[in-house]
Order: structure tokens, then sequence, then C-alpha cells
């Protein structure tokens, strides 16, 4: 189909990075013969926070094989890359070229899944003098408006009797009114520790095509200096490839992801999760579909309820409900700082240079794929954060910077009030604060660390132990009303005084050499 000629176009319609999706609002009703599709890698995205090059590949990659089915099905597609020596950096100095050369009746867009880019579209009407229509993001399963009217009056928003209503909307693994197997949730069947396999299947990779092969080019020239390679780059970045994802997770990892979905092992990162919300995050996969072919597996008996309830509790449970929080709090939810932390991050978190040797595997496990699975980020580097009293906000940063499925709507509130219980218990109920035990019964990276999990205090002891316990004792104002602290601080309470000032004093002499920059 010819380009639709300048002056004669109705919509202009922008599509962003994280909406690579035929169902996207701003395609409804779209006409080949009156509207045009604009799509622009832009420098103002790729530099907000310092991306792993991983990241900005996978991103840039899906968003250029989508322009290029666009275009097979005779969509009018005007892409600009990064290096388009005429590329202004910015969405709006994109969206001004083009305007001023396709002279549309008016632009389109879906709204922004971060509240950053929302609350500049709101402006690019009055930037460009032309009508902007922002339209809602349709492709969750719980609006904006609907989580308000469900968090409206209650006294703790509990994301269990979320995920129950949005089992009953969905109808996924309900008996009618009832719960599939008598009850909602499986979580405590699903917190085995793993043991090395060395028959079990692999994640499928994809090897790069001339697209993405220039798009790895064009990372490593101009992000030289952010964390990680794509040499070994291996994400799906068609639909059709993370389709093929998707199904390889169900037949092959998904009977098995239940148990294990807590575990940790040093040389097998992947384990059973199914590694797909890169593409489920920026529009290739449709998570209502994929919790569909989770339950048939299920009904035709390829795996265990465990399994599947555990992996849609955390699509249509845990995802929407992330959202739900973060446009419910922000702006503003991103400086919450309950415990008054401000210690900068130190350098390992970069590089991975640590004698802990599972911040270390987690770390370069991040540098080495752009990924950790949740517990991972949760009660290791999330754990160690707040533990050490590092500062909330940098953390929230360096976890949007490295993680190739973070966008801010689901990584903040996960960081924030999951992971460093920031905002004084607005989201949880209480922090996820763990001493060495937790690591060593779910993985086996205390195996042949240079600390000795063991060991409650002094120089070779955990460091996790001797912090677990000066945290909790440094924030006992704010916690120890908590109900479910009581017992744990009631265990402090009955320590000697000895035992206790020998916890103080190897966290002081852990987080001194932390702050002077020694190797930990």
């Amino acid at each position: 189909m010819p380009d639709v000629p300048a002056g004669k176009i109705r919509n202009l319609v922008l599509i962003l990075g994280d909406q690579l999706s035929r169902s996207v609002s701003s395609m409804e009703n779209f006409d080949p013969g009156q509207d045009i599709v604009m799509m622009c890698e832009v420098m103002e995205e790729a530099t907000y926070v310092s991306h792993h090059k991983l990241k900005i590949a996978f991103i840039f990659s899906a968003m250029r094989h989508f322009a290029a089915e666009l275009r097979e099905l005779g969509f009018d597609v005007h892409y600009t890359t990064l290096d388009d020596p005429e590329n202004s950096g910015s969405f709006i100095g994109e969206l001004a070229r083009q305007v001023a050369k396709a002279k549309p009746r008016r632009v389109v867009v879906c709204e922004a899944s971060e509240w950053r880019v929302l609350e500049a579209m709101k402006e690019w009407e009055t930037l460009l003098r032309l009508p902007v229509d922002i339209r809602p993001d349709t492709r969750f399963l719980c609006s904006k408006s609907e989580f308000q009217d469900w968090a409206q009056g209650r006294k703790t928003l509990t994301m269990e009797y979320f995920y129950r209503d949005m089992r009953r909307r969905t109808g996924l693994l309900m008996n009618r009114n009832d719960p599939e197997g008598g009850r909602w949730n499986f979580d405590a069947e699903n917190r085995r520790p793993a043991q090395p396999d060395l028959f079990q299947p692999r994640h499928r990779r994809f090897s790069p095509d001339t697209i993405t092969r220039e798009v790895v080019r064009l990372v490593e020239r101009k992000f030289p200096e952010n964390m990680g390679s794509t040499s070994d780059f291996g994400f799906a970045v068609t639909r059709a490839q993370a389709e093929e994802a998707a199904d390889d997770f169900i037949d092959q990892f998904l009977p098995n992801f239940g148990e294990t979905q807590d575990a940790m092992l040093r040389e097998r990162p992947f384990l059973n999760h199914a590694l797909l919300s890169f593409y489920i995050n920026i529009g290739l996969l449709d998570p209502l579909e994929i919790c569909r072919a989770a339950e048939r597996a299920y009904m035709e008996g390829h795996a265990p309820l465990n399994s599947v309830e555990g992996f849609i509790r955390q699509i249509i449970g845990w995802r929407e409900y992330i959202r739900g929080i973060y446009w419910l709090k922000m702006p503003g939810y991103e400086n919450s700082n309950a415990f008054n932390a401000h210690r900068s991050l130190p350098e390992f978190f970069w590089s991975g240079e640590t004698d802990m040797a599972c911040v270390s595997s987690v770390i370069t496990q991040t540098i080495n794929y752009a990924y950790a699975h949740h517990i991972q980020r949760l009660m290791v580097v999330g754990n160690f954060s707040m533990l050490a009293g590092l500062d909330p906000h940098a953390v929230h940063l360096w976890y949007l910077s490295v993680y190739a499925d973070a966008f801010e709507w689901v990584e903040l509130p996960n960081v924030i009030g999951m992971s460093q219980y920031a905002d004084g218990g607005f989201m949880a109920s209480k922090p996820y604060a763990a001493s060495g035990a937790y690591i060593s019964r779910m993985s086996d990276y205390c195996e042949g660390c240079r600390y000795n999990v063991e060991k409650k205090t002094g120089s070779d002891a955990c460091p996790f132990n001797a912090l677990y316990w000066d945290f909790l004792d440094r924030n006992a104002d704010t916690l120890f009303n908590n109900h479910r602290l009581g017992q744990t601080y009631s265990s402090w309470k009955r320590m000697s005084a000895d035992k206790q000032e020998l916890y103080r004093q190897s966290a002081r002499a852990f987080l001194a050499d932390l702050d002077a920059g020694k190797r930990v």
C-alpha cells in the first residue's frame, strides 16, 4: 500500500517501546488509508537511567521487528533509529518533526505505563498545537479506576484479596464460585530448595538476525560504559518467537515451576522460571492468554495445581496489583524512606566483586543476563540493601537500570514497598528481612563462601546474620509494634546484653568496611 500523502492524514499513531501489540488501544479503528504509525528510539528514554545493554538492545530490536511486521501488513510506518542524524532525542522532538512533515489532523497514543512519560504526554497537545488523543491502556485486566475503587475505604490493601477478586473476574481456576482444589493459594507447597539436575531442560534462546545484529552494534557503540554485554543476546524479539518461548515454558518448565520457584542455584540461574515477563511487559505476549494456556495444562493433567496456581497468581494477582499500587501512590512514592536510610550503593552492585557468595552470584548473573528471579531480587540483593541501610531511591534506580523486564510501574512498588519496606508498610505487612539461614536453606550459595553462615558474629561470620539483628535493633521504634515481628523482638529481648552487643559490633565493623570501600 502506498504511503498516505502528507496533509491527507487523519491520525498520527505513536507506538512506544512497551506497546508492541496489535491490540494496543492506540491502534483501535486504525485505517491504513488515512492513518500512519510513528515509532522512534530516543536518547532521552535510553539514558534516563543507565540501562543494561541487553535491555536497550532487546527493546530496540523488538521495536524494529514490530515496525517491520506492521509494514508487511500494509501500514505506513515512520521509524526513527537512535543514530538517525535528524533524531531530536525526545518523544516531543520527534513528534514535532513528524507533525511538521505529515500534517496529521491529530495524534493518537496509548497512555504511557510510567508516570513521568504520561505527565509529559499531557503537555503534548499544547506544545504541538494539535489534538492529542491519549487512550487508556486496555492490555491490563484491572483498570486504574477499578483498582482505586477496590482500594477505596480498605484499611489494608492485601494482595491476596485482590487476587481472589481477579480469579472471580477472569474465571481462572474456578469451580463455579469456589477456587479449584478448594484453596485460593498453594504457596506453602512452593518453597522447596532445588537440587542440581544435569537433565533439566534448557530455556529456549533465539539467534540474532540481521535487525538484531544491527541493534547490538548500535548499543555497543552508543553505550560502551553501561552494564553488561550484548555478545550473547538470546531474547525473543517478535510475537512469534515470544509465543514459542511461552509454549516451551508450558511444556517443559511449568510442571516443576511451583515447588522450586523460591529456590536458587549458582549454576542454574533460570531453574523452572518462565522468563516471559520481558515479553509480557512490552506487549509481545498477552497476559490473559498465557494464563489460559497454563490453566489448560492443569485441566489436561500436564501440570499440577500448585504450579499453575502459583504462576497465574504472579500475573493476574501480583502484576496487576503492583500496577494498581503504582498509580495509586504516584507521584512521590519513589521518595519513600521509612527507615531514613541513606547509605550509597557499594561498587560491587556494578561489578559483582564481593566475598558474599550469594550477592556476588546474583549480581554477576544480573550482569550476564539482565535477569534474576523474584527471590534473588527480593531475598538476596533486596534483603542485603535493606539490612545495610542503602538509600531506597538509589536501590530503586539500580533495579530499574539492570533488569530487562524493569519498567517503573512494576519495578518501583516491588522495590520501594516490597523489597525495602520504604513505604512503612503501606504495601507489605512486614519487612522481608532474613538472616543467612534463609539463603542457606533455599540455595547452594553458602557452599564455599568465605563467610560461615553458621557463625553469628565476627569477621568470618555471614554478614547477613549480624546485619539482620542490627537492622531490627536500630529500627525498633518503627517496627516493634508490628504484629508479625512480635516473636522476633521477643527473641531479641531474651538475648543477653553481651550477645546483643556482639551483633551490633559485628554489624558496625562490616558497615564501616563497606563505607570505606573495602572488599567485603
